[in-house]
C-alpha cells in the first residue's frame, strides 16, 4: 500500500490582500502528478483544508475539482480528509454522501453513542488486491475540549484527557482491525515540533498548547499530523507532519514543501518526503540583513517576472528595510517600487537599531521647560530610530502653524 500524507492546504488564504487561488490550482495539478507517478492507493489530508470557517463558493469548488481530478488520475484512490482547527466542521462533512462516490471520506467531528466514541465514523477500511481489508485509516479531526469531556476531562491535565481519548479510539479500532495496520490522522501541536511564526494559530485545549507524542498509542503504525507547517518527524518517525502546501508566511520561505509518501511493508510504515515545487516564488529581500531603500530597485528588478505571467503566480516579496527614513515614508516608497515591477508585496518591516542600555531616565520636563518641536524630535527618533531631518522638521512646523 502506498499512501500520500498532506495537510494544511488553507484554501482561501490571502497574504497582504493577495489571494492564493492560482497557486492552489498549480499545487493541486502537481499533487495529482505525484499521486499518479507514485501509484498512490490512499491520500490522507490531515486538517486545515480551508483557511476560514466561511470559505467562498469558488474556494469550495476548487477543492471538489481537485478531488475529482485525483480520482480520474487514480480510479481506485481512497481519500481520507480529517478536519483541522481552521475548518468549518459541519460544512466540511455536509457533502459526504456525494463524496463517497469519489472514494472520499470526511471526518471533522467526534460523535458518541451511549457514551462511547462512534468509531465506525472514524475507521476507513482500505482493501488490497484480493478485495479484503489490507489496512485501516483511523481519521481523527482536531479535538476540542468538549470532545474530551467524557474522559474525566482534565482531572490530570489536558495531556491525560487526550491520552485517554486516543487510547479509547485506538482500542476500539484495533478490535475491528485485528492484526492489520492502523494509520491515524490528527491535527494538533505536538511538543517538540517547530512552529512557523505568523502562520499557525495557536490552539488551546483546556489551556494547554502542545501535547506530547506519547499520547498516540504504539498500536498505531503511523500518525499523519497537520497544523505545523514545516515537514518534520517525531517519535522516531512514527509521528510526522507533512507540512503545508507552500509558504503561508515569511517564516516558511526556507521550508522544503511537499508531501510525505508512506509505504506499508509487512505491517511497518516507512516514509519519505516528496518535494513539490512552489507555484510562485516567495522571496526575502535582502536574503539576510536589511536593505536601504536606494538598494531596492536593483534587487526587485532581478525578481521581476515576465509580463505575461498571471498576477496570481507572480513572486511574493518580503522586504527587510534599514531605518534610513521615517517608517511610514519607507513603507510607502517600498510598496510603490514593488508594484511598479509587477510583484506582490507580502510584507515589509523597518528594522530599528537596538538602542544601548540607557542610564536611568531624567525627570520629565514640564511644558514650561521644553517646546513642541523638541518633543516632536524626541518622539520621531524613538519611533523611527533616526533623528528627524530638516524636511521632517519643516513639515512639523507647517502643521504647527496650521498651514
Amino acid at each position: 500500500m502506498r499512501i500520500i500524507h498532506t495537510a494544511d492546504w488553507h484554501l482561501g488564504h490571502s497574504l497582504n490582500g493577495w489571494g492564493r487561488e492560482d497557486e492552489h490550482r498549480v499545487f493541486f495539478r502537481r499533487l495529482a502528478d505525484v499521486i499518479e507517478a507514485e501509484r498512490a492507493d490512499i491520500l490522507l489530508v490531515a486538517g486545515d483544508i480551508f483557511d476560514s470557517s466561511n470559505p467562498s463558493g469558488e474556494v469550495q469548488r476548487l477543492l471538489y475539482e481537485a478531488l475529482a481530478d485525483f480520482r480520474r488520475r487514480r480510479p481506485n484512490l481512497v481519500t481520507v480528509i480529517s478536519g483541522g482547527n481552521h475548518d468549518p466542521a459541519q460544512r466540511l462533512e455536509a457533502p459526504m454522501p456525494v463524496l463517497r462516490a469519489l472514494g472520499v471520506h470526511v471526518v471533522a467531528t467526534v460523535q458518541r453513542r451511549e457514551g462511547r466514541i462512534d468509531v465506525a465514523r472514524h475507521l476507513v477500511p482500505v482493501n488490497g488486491p484480493d478485495g479484503t481489508p489490507a489496512l485501516y485509516i483511523l481519521a481523527i479531526p482536531f479535538l476540542r475540549a468538549s470532545d474530551l469531556g467524557g474522559h474525566g476531562a482534565f482531572e490530570d491535565g489536558v495531556s491525560g484527557a487526550a491520552r485517554r481519548f486516543y487510547a479509547e479510539i485506538t482500542e476500539q479500532a484495533a478490535e475491528i482491525a485485528g492484526d492489520l495496520p492502523i494509520i491515524a490522522t490528527s491535527h494538533l501541536h505536538c511538543a517538540g515540533g517547530l512552529e512557523s511564526e505568523g502562520a499557525e494559530r495557536r490552539i488551546l485545549i483546556g489551556g494547554a498548547h502542545a501535547l506530547p507524542p506519547a499520547v498516540f498509542p504504539e498500536r498505531l503504525a503511523y500518525v499523519a499530523l497537520g497544523h505545523l507547517h514545516g515537514q518534520q518527524t517525531l517519535k522516531g518517525g512514527r509521528v510526522r507532519y507533512s507540512g503545508a502546501c507552500f509558504p503561508l508566511s515569511a517564516s516558511e520561505i526556507r521550508h522544503d514543501h511537499g508531501v510525505t509518501l508512506i509505504e506499508i511493508d509487512k505491517g511497518e510504515a516507512v516514509h519519505r518526503h516528496v518535494s513539490i515545487p512552489r507555484p510562485a516564488e516567495v522571496l526575502r529581500i535582502p536574503a539576510s540583513g536589511t536593505a536601504a531603500l536606494a538598494d531596492l530597485p536593483a534587487a526587485l528588478d532581478a525578481a521581476a517576472p515576465d509580463e505575461e505571467m498571471p498576477m496570481g503566480l507572480r513572486p511574493i516579496v518580503y522586504l527587510e528595510l534599514a531605518p534610513t527614513d521615517a517608517a511610514s515614508i519607507l513603507m510607502t516608497d517600498a510598496a510603490r517600487l514593488v508594484a511598479e515591477r509587477g510583484l506582490r508585496l507580502g510584507g515589509a518591516r523597518v528594522h530599528r537599531a537596538s538602542a544601548p542600555d540607557a542610564p536611568e531616565a531624567p525627570p520629565v520636563a514640564s511644558l514650561s521647560e521644553t517646546d513642541p518641536e523638541t518633543l516632536f524630535a524626541a518622539a520621531f527618533e524613538a519611533t523611527n530610530g533616526i533623528a528627524p531631518e530638516p524636511r521632517h522638521l519643516d513639515a512639523f512646523r507647517d502643521i504647527l502653524a496650521g498651514e
